[in-house]
């Protein structure tokens, strides 16, 4: 392995993290789940800053980030859900969102052209914003398990409402930027 894997070791590991954040919501070891999602998603940031610091990036990065993002945080969204505290509406939109761009990028690539994973600033941001949402459901958890106040609720419907607004922004984008690649590809082809 050289210096120049490490970002893509970091992905792997906010992968291998995964399992483990599920298993402690179930167990309501909320501190534990808390502890390793806050680890995962610093390590996303660590991971992009190395491949982009030092050009240590590759085709497999490209894929294993986002898949690691998608990963961690549709499957605490999913955790969350079935304990009670995320409404099916969010979940939802939340999976179907990445459904829908994961099922037409792998079209896009299969059936037209090879592409390349590559967020949007606004996708980055919904990322951002479902982190910090999950963060703070996390944090109120670990709070009440330790007999204090969790944060308001007003607080976590309002982030949960965001995380709603930028997820059908985000995937709107995505959408509008399949059709213009499909329309451009069109033309090509004519």
């Amino acid at each position: 392995m050289s210096l120049s894997d490490i970002p893509n070791a970091i992905s792997i590991l906010r992968i291998l993290i995964v399992y483990p954040v599920v298993v402690y919501l179930y167990q309501e070891k909320y501190n534990l789940a808390l502890a390793l999602f806050v680890f995962a998603s610093i390590s996303d940031l660590v991971d992009g800053y190395l491949a982009r610091r030092y050009n240590w990036t590759s085709k497999l990065g490209g894929w294993l980030d986002p898949i690691a993002d998608k990963l961690l945080i549709n499957s605490v969204f999913l955790t969350l859900y079935i304990i009670g505290l995320v409404p099916a509406w969010l979940l939802i939109l939340v999976l179907g969102r990445d459904l829908l761009i994961v099922g037409c990028v792998v079209y896009y690539y299969y059936k037209i052209e090879k592409v390349s994973a590559r967020p949007t600033w606004i996708s980055k941001v919904n990322t951002f914003v479902q982190l910090v949402l999950v963060f703070l459901i996390l944090s109120s958890l670990t709070l009440q398990s330790y007999n204090f106040n969790g944060l308001p609720q007003l607080l976590l419907d309002g982030g949960m409402w965001i995380v709603l607004g930028l997820t059908i922004i985000s995937g709107a984008g995505y959408i509008n930027m399949g059709i213009k690649a499909l329309m451009i590809r069109k033309k090509d082809v004519l």
